[in-house]
């Protein structure tokens, strides 16, 4: 009873409604709360403190900022949506309008980072299978059952959240990169997907609890992500360590090639990875290989196959759930 009446009193006064409801529809820094409801630093920032005490907002800091987003889990999402409900949609519109502006300058943002890179990821991309058959495979297999809590573990511009996240619950997105995060939550907010999220993280130390049936991941994918990395079955078994029992885990991932300059120019360290080489991380990650797909290359400039490895956690023995 006490923690409801905290909520409920962090909730009635009209500044911090006017907070929760724009944080219910966007994550926004400190500096955009501030330009949209027009107050000062202090004055937004105690506000914010008394909203997340309360269970209704959560901060999340990124370099020098600080981003908060409305509570999506237990009672502090329920009451947010249950007063986003009651709230009369004419007293918001001036907030809306101005979130509208913060869009458009995180949009502008974007497609400045966008134009500044995309030759180069053109570039590999005339490598390889169409991104659109990938997608369609990586979706026929995810979204073949529910999904409660998807992981997107290095989200990059967030395209699987964009993919994924209409057919789950709740959808996160981590990466270590603070310019992709901007663009994976420019692509969220322009495709008003409101049960989806970013943050900045390690997917080697990922900022989750060790997964259990009622708090785990259920389905986490890698999309193009280890061959980045110097040791991605570490990641692998960080992924598994946040898993549900019963989770799905799917890597898609380029198989053995040669291509030299992609280590030289784009970063990878890796050059693909071998069936062995990935079995091996899910038996050590304690995970059960479920399978995979094969994605060729079909035009005359693409060179490199693409593949998709399936594993699944491990369901609790009867007696361990008992």
């Amino acid at each position: 009873m006490d923690r409801l009446v905290s909520m409920l009193r962090a909730a009635g006064d009209p500044t911090r409604l006017r907070l929760l409801l724009l944080l219910r529809q966007a994550e926004l820094t400190v500096s955009e709360l501030i330009e949209i409801v027009g107050q000062s630093q202090p004055r937004v920032s105690r506000h914010l403190k008394l909203l997340g005490e309360a269970g209704l907002v959560e901060r999340f800091k990124e370099g020098s900022w600080v981003f908060c987003r409305a509570a999506d889990r237990g009672t502090g999402a329920e009451l947010g949506a249950a007063v986003a409900a009651l709230a009369d949609p004419a007293l918001q519109e001036a907030d809306k309008a101005r979130l509208t502006h913060v869009r458009q300058a995180r949009a502008n943002a974007a497609a400045a980072y966008f134009k500044s890179n995309a030759a180069e990821w053109e570039r590999i991309r005339a490598l390889h299978a169409p991104e659109a058959d990938v997608e369609h495979a990586i979706a026929r297999h995810l979204t073949s059952r529910s999904i409660e809590n998807f992981l997107d573990a290095g989200t990059g511009t967030g395209r699987m959240l964009e993919l994924i996240a209409p057919h789950a619950k709740r959808a996160v997105g981590i990466d270590v990169s603070p310019d992709m995060l901007a663009i994976a939550r420019d692509r969220l907010l322009r495709e008003s997907i409101q049960n989806a999220q970013v943050r900045l993280g390690d997917i080697f130390r990922l900022p989750f609890p060790t997964g259990s049936a009622a708090s785990g991941f259920d389905v986490v994918l890698f999309h193009q992500v280890l061959h980045y990395l110097d040791d991605p079955g570490a990641a692998v078994s960080e992924a598994a360590r946040v898993m549900a029992p019963g989770a799905r885990l799917l890597i898609a991932d380029f198989a053995p090639h040669k291509e030299e300059f992609l280590r030289d120019e784009f970063a990878h360290r890796r050059l693909g990875f071998s069936d062995r080489e990935v079995e091996g991380w899910f038996a050590t990650a304690g995970l059960v290989h479920a399978g995979s797909e094969t994605i060729a290359p079909q035009g005359a400039g693409e060179k490199l196959t693409v593949k998709l490895w399936l594993a699944t956690a491990k369901a609790k023995a009867k007696k361990e759930a008992a």
